[in-house]
This record gives C-alpha cells, structure tokens and sequence, in this order.
C-alpha cells in the first residue's frame, strides 16, 4: 500500500499502488518509462528483478531514488552485487559504478531526550570509489569515506561518535551501536 501521500508542490507527482495500479513491482517500474519521469522514488529493493530494473532506469539518466534495508554503504552495495548471479556480478560492479551518486544511511537511535534520533553515513561516489567498486574491493571504500570527510562522507561512526559528542545520545548508546568497539574514549 502507499504509506504517504506526496503533495505536488512544485512539481507533478505520480504515484503506484501494487495490486491496483500494477501487477508486479518490476513491471510497474519497467511501465514507468512511458510515463517521461525526471525522478523515480521506489519504495525497498527486494529482489534481483526490481535491482535490475532500477539500475537500467539510473543507466537511462533517471534519477532513481530507492530503499535497501542494510546498516551502511559497503552493505548496500555488497547487497545490491551479491544478489545477481556469479557471472552477472562482474558487469553489475561496472553498472553500479557509472551509476550510483551516493549512499545515504541511516539508523534510528534513541536519543537522550526520548524519542529517536537518526545517525547516518554518507558515500558519495568520486573516482576512487567508483574505482574500488569496478575492482570489487568494497571492503575498502570505508576508508575512502574517512578521508573524504571535507567533500561530506561520514561514517556511521563517526556521525554516532558526533552525537554522543553534541549531548544527543548517552555514551551506552554510542557504545552499543559504533562498529568499532573501541567507542568514545
């Protein structure tokens, strides 16, 4: 079902309901094109079917907005590869790396006032990332986002580590959710 409705502001917005408006999620966005759209919002990528489909509408020039239930960037696209078969992966690294702008991610914590506060980590794609992803060298690109911080990269760390810092989250929190064990010293 569609869980929020858009208000078209500035823009003409479409949405699709699967069951009404479509039979299948990757038919309706193969469906999409004949529409013209400038930017596709899909909700999450589940299977190989709608990946594929996203990445040929990304490598047609659209903008492709999308959900992928993973805790950072080198997941995302060790998620989005490994899901294509052996043969396919080596074409899908090249696809990915011409395509992809950047990886948004993001996790709820709670924060000390109550409630929930989001944590992220940011890739955005530059040469050498697009490099390490055509090479496969994924495991990597966490370190090409620690030394990119000047053009906005951040790791999940670092931006838990900042909010323990600014007061937003206790130092159990920051602990309990940093990959690296080593915490807040």
């Amino acid at each position: 079902p569609i869980e929020f409705i858009f208000k078209p502001e500035k823009s003409i917005i479409s949405q699709r309901q699967l069951g009404i408006d479509m039979t299948t999620f990757a038919g309706g966005l193969k469906h999409v094109l004949r529409q013209d759209p400038n930017v596709i919002m899909l909700g999450e990528m589940r299977d190989l079917e709608t990946i594929a489909t996203a990445i040929t509408l990304a490598e047609t020039g659209h903008l492709v907005l999308a959900t992928l239930h993973t805790y950072n960037a080198v997941q995302t696209i060790d998620r989005i590869i490994d899901i294509f078969p052996p043969h396919q992966q080596g074409q899908v690294r090249s696809q990915l790396s011409g395509i992809l702008t950047a990886i948004i991610s993001q996790r709820l914590l709670p924060s000390r006032e109550g409630g929930r506060i989001a944590a992220r980590e940011i890739l955005l794609n530059n040469n050498a990332v697009a490099n390490l992803i055509r090479e496969g060298k994924i495991a990597q690109i966490k370190s090409t986002i620690e030394t990119n911080s000047a053009s906005g990269m951040v790791t999940m760390d670092k931006h838990i580590k900042l909010l323990y810092e600014t007061g937003k989250i206790e130092k159990e929190t920051a602990e309990l959710y940093m990959e690296d064990k080593r915490g807040v010293e």
